[in-house]
């Protein structure tokens, strides 16, 4: 046993993306993408929260953004992912674009589908931006793979996938959550 893990590791809670404006998001993923609003937080001003022993205020102590007014809204997205979404007013300098997928901290969140074309067709007629695909995977450890990348109103990078039990599945004692329910995982050896 490796004791150099993290002890206690359950599951993934939740994944956050910062928006420009909560509202318009949370009509995106709740209209379009099935999310349910769990709670909003907020706002919470740097200027009236408490400093640190260091002197740093509390938004940069912990979210490394010094003097910050924010909101969040918590959402639910299928059967297991939290989605947290942010709205900083404050710092005024921050960056309006998301990330390139090839920039430091950049990421994408990808939504397993039972459908592809009826997920892609929904997709485009709520007026969404879809990339090119879908792509299909025909060989190697994900053969039987299909991708399709498309973006939220604010050019935050998303990805649908479909698929059935992929090659590497079948070689892996992990726990994959994506095997679906009732599925047991088999001993190697």
């Amino acid at each position: 046993m490796n004791n150099s893990v993290l002890p206690g590791l359950m599951h993934v809670d939740h994944v956050a993306l910062t928006v420009p404006d909560l509202d318009r998001a949370v009509d995106f993923y709740r209209d379009v993408m099935g999310a349910v609003e769990l709670y909003r937080l907020g706002p919470f001003d740097a200027a009236s929260m408490p400093r640190g022993p260091d002197g740093s205020d509390w938004t940069e102590a912990h979210l490394r953004v010094p003097g910050a007014r924010l909101q969040l809204v918590m959402l639910a997205l299928g059967s297991n992912l939290m989605l947290e979404l942010f709205r900083y007013e404050l710092p005024g300098d921050a960056r309006q674009i998301p990330p390139r997928n090839c920039d430091l901290g950049a990421s994408h969140i990808a939504f397993k589908v039972a459908s592809m074309d009826a997920a892609l067709a929904h997709l485009r007629r709520a007026g969404v931006a879809t990339m090119a695909g879908p792509v299909a995977v025909t060989s190697g450890p994900c053969a039987g793979l299909r991708i399709n990348y498309f973006l939220d109103p604010f050019g935050n990078q998303l990805e649908l996938v479909e698929y059935g039990e992929l090659p590497f599945m079948r070689d892996t004692t992990a726990a994959l959550y994506a095997r679906g329910a009732g599925h047991q995982e088999r001993k190697r050896g």
